[in-house]
């Protein structure tokens, strides 16, 4: 008897427990669906709000952060930009110029910025070598940003002071340089910027020693080079056509496949007997990771629509400048393959922080 009283009181537990773990599953199933139906509906909401706040950006102002001083050659270019948007949006698009440490100071801080469409960076080229000179950076211009457009390309240009080289071709120019090793300097926007990897890379293929001085972006650097503090730059053309068309600067080549409408005159450096030597800056516009997908594209919309206005593109042909078609996904391909590029030239020139 008792034997058969615990055989029932077993089977009776197990059926309770069956029953327990079949309602507690249901129990769970069903919550799973609320949640999940919570987060699909949570989605939605967000979906709506940023397409929302993408209809009314910008609602203030927006700020373009420049990691180089005013005057140089990414001024040349985001100034016109922040003014052409500013008539086409209603609301001011101001330029906030944090230079430093070859444009790394401004990136950290543009890495930094809430992702909310009011901060966008205008970085450059020299953002492409940043990895391979700096041991530690607290930001990565592949990971910590988001590609938006490609702004403007412009050719290298080889530009000398007249008083202090005397050399009117790149043939004289070489012998120069080699005749008087460590004697001549070049002047750079900055240790790791395109400027300075151009002067590098033209020693490692024409076997010279040329003195590196860098400044704290293209606007000093040239300010120097005029006053005869130093003796030559590889500049990017947007801020050296003025000067060598007013004769201030003597140009020995341009850096590209074509000669310039800028500088008709003066030869490629493929003419002047250097065909490999190929180097140009570009600025480009970046938005921080995380800036909603629907800003992102109203940007790029306005900024196509600045970059086809005459007026800026006068001002992009004044520069010597292209307007690259290449926005997004496609810029940030060029992003990655300039990173690998000029990896290989530090590696080769041995170039470091001066």
């Amino acid at each position: 008897l008792v034997f058969v009283t615990r055989f029932r009181m077993v089977i009776a537990f197990n059926f309770d427990r069956t029953r327990i773990e079949e309602e507690t599953n249901k129990m769970v199933f069903n919550s799973k669906k609320k949640i999940a139906g919570l987060l699909v509906g949570l989605l939605s909401v967000l979906g709506v709000s940023s397409t929302a706040m993408a209809q009314e950006w910008p609602a203030k102002a927006v700020t373009f952060l420049n990691p180089f001083p005013a005057g140089g050659g990414t001024d040349a270019f985001a100034r016109p930009l922040a003014a052409q948007l500013t008539e086409q949006l209603g609301k001011q698009f101001i330029i906030d110029n944090r230079g430093g440490a070859g444009g790394t100071v401004g990136a950290s801080v543009a890495a930094k910025a809430a992702p909310d469409g009011y901060t966008w960076f205008i970085g450059a080229s020299h953002h492409t070598i940043a990895p391979s000179m700096y041991k530690t950076l607290d930001y990565d211009i592949q990971k910590s940003f988001i590609p938006v457009a490609l702004l403007a390309s412009v050719p290298q240009v080889l530009v000398v002071n007249p008083g202090r080289v005397n050399a009117r071709n790149l043939k004289d120019f070489i012998a120069l340089m080699k005749k008087n090793p460590g004697k001549y300097n070049f002047a750079s926007a900055g240790s790791g910027t395109v400027h300075h990897l151009a002067g590098e890379l033209f020693k490692i293929q024409t076997g010279t020693f040329i003195v590196h001085i860098p400044y704290r972006g293209a606007g000093p650097a040239m300010s120097d080079l005029l006053a005869g503090q130093v003796d030559l730059e590889f500049d990017g053309l947007g801020t050296s056509a003025p000067q060598i068309n007013s004769g201030k600067l003597f140009a020995i080549a341009v850096a590209a496949d074509k000669r310039n409408p800028a500088i008709p005159n003066v030869p490629t450096f493929a003419e002047a007997g250097l065909p490999d030597y190929k180097v140009s800056t570009w600025y480009a516009m970046f938005a921080p990771a995380g800036t909603p997908k629907p800003i992102i594209d109203k940007m790029t919309a306005e900024v196509q629509k600045a970059l086809n206005n005459p007026k800026l593109k006068a001002i992009w042909a004044s520069n010597g400048a292209e307007t690259p078609n290449l926005y997004g996904p496609a810029f940030g391909q060029l992003v990655a393959a300039d990173v690998k590029r000029w990896a290989e030239v530090v590696q080769k020139s041995g170039a470091k922080l001066d």
